[in-house]
């Protein structure tokens, strides 16, 4: 699976676009919020640019692709204003894969700069926002370009595969019946998982390391788990439940098994351990915060979408949610006849599981500080 090419969100505005059904992804932007201001006013304790470099790192569309700019250009402001100082020039670039529904995001710019302006008169900076298309696992910046980085929802996608698990390298399914890490996946199944993670956080944060400046601050939030046993429930069982659904469909011979079999998907939800280890290693960036949150699979709102006249229920709720974000790789590899039913599949499943058990996301939020050179 080439997942630069596959990996998307769904576009658009209609009832299974990401744009409709990303409120969890929002909620975790809203709640990583006070580390966010404890980082930029990190930067202005020490520093206070005429221009100020921010990437947001899988920016991804809808209504989320601007709030954490929104948010992080109002701390800015409010900070500036009570030293009685001028605003900075804001340098604004979103990124994310070239599949990625930028349109949409430029569309809602002049919108996004009116409101700005309205709110905060004529000492508001000029602000100069652009996308950039593709993988932060690789630079994407110029050098010693910016003074703050975020993402969210987006480093538990990996670039790849890991390779072992590739059909064409190995004579038989090493995860058969299984769409990710599992109770029953073999030990090699889990290294290769956390080996190509590891691998693609020292690339992030070797080319991170090189577009920022000294002093320059990241803010990371993902998917992860705070155990270090990566088939913990609360790090996989959102998958589990989708091969689940997706072995249903098998065995209703509607999906072929050796199709289930060779599909692994790239994502993984580390531990704060795995992570500490990958910044010792890389060297460049010194640990300022590490922590996590709970987040409900449905994000512990009553409605996803305001595009259907009777009330979805909790597993209907989480099924919009990740079709929202897996569908681009599962309509290619299952095909687009498949996917109403895999997913209405999934969601009965869900309901079932949450009437029996309390199930959270578990999200790890880091901030690091850019050392001097």
């Amino acid at each position: 699976m080439e997942v630069m090419k596959v990996l998307h969100m769904n576009k658009g505005d209609g009832e299974t676009s990401y744009a409709n059904n990303s409120a969890v992804q929002g909620k975790i932007i809203t709640t990583a919020k006070p580390v966010i201001e404890e980082a930029i006013l990190g930067i202005l304790c020490e520093t206070f640019p005429e221009s100020i470099g921010i990437a947001d790192l899988g920016c991804s569309s809808g209504p989320n692709s601007l709030l954490v700019i929104s948010e992080i250009i109002d701390i800015i402001h409010a900070k500036c204003r009570n030293l009685g100082r001028p605003s900075p020039e804001f340098r604004v670039s979103l990124n994310d894969l070239p599949g990625n529904d930028f349109n949409s995001i430029f569309e809602s710019l002049p919108a996004f700069f009116k409101k700005q302006k309205q709110e905060k008169g004529i000492g508001f900076g000029r602000c100069y926002i652009s996308g950039v298309a593709g993988s932060f696992y690789d630079r994407l910046f110029p050098d010693k370009s910016l003074h703050f980085v975020h993402s969210s929802s987006s480093l538990h996608w990996l670039s790849q595969v890991p390779p072992a698990l590739e059909t064409n390298a190995t004579p038989a399914a090493l995860n058969k019946g299984k769409i990710y890490i599992s109770k029953s996946s073999p030990q090699c199944v889990l290294d290769a998982y956390s080996l190509q993670f590891q691998n693609n956080f020292l690339i992030f944060l070797k080319s991170r390391a090189a577009e920022m400046v000294a002093g320059g601050r990241m803010v990371l939030s993902l998917m992860g788990r705070r155990s270090i046993d990566p088939t913990t429930e609360e790090s996989c069982y959102q998958w589990e439940l989708l091969a689940q659904a997706l072995m249903s469909l098998v065995t209703e011979r509607l999906i072929e098994e050796e199709k289930l079999d060779s599909f692994n998907a790239p994502y993984y939800a580390p531990c704060p351990e795995e992570l500490k280890m990958a910044i010792q290693k890389e060297g460049s960036f010194i640990i300022d915060r590490l922590g996590h949150f709970e987040i409900d699979w449905d994000g512990g709102v009553e409605e996803l979408t305001n595009t259907t006249l009777l009330p979805l229920s909790r597993g209907q709720r989480v099924a919009k949610t990740v079709r929202a974000v897996v569908e681009s790789m599962f309509e290619l590899h299952f095909g687009k006849a498949m996917m109403d039913l895999l997913f209405a599949r999934y969601a009965e499943m869900v309901d079932d599981y949450l009437s029996k058990n309390r199930a959270k996301y578990i999200n790890l939020v880091i901030s690091i500080i850019k050392k001097d050179n």
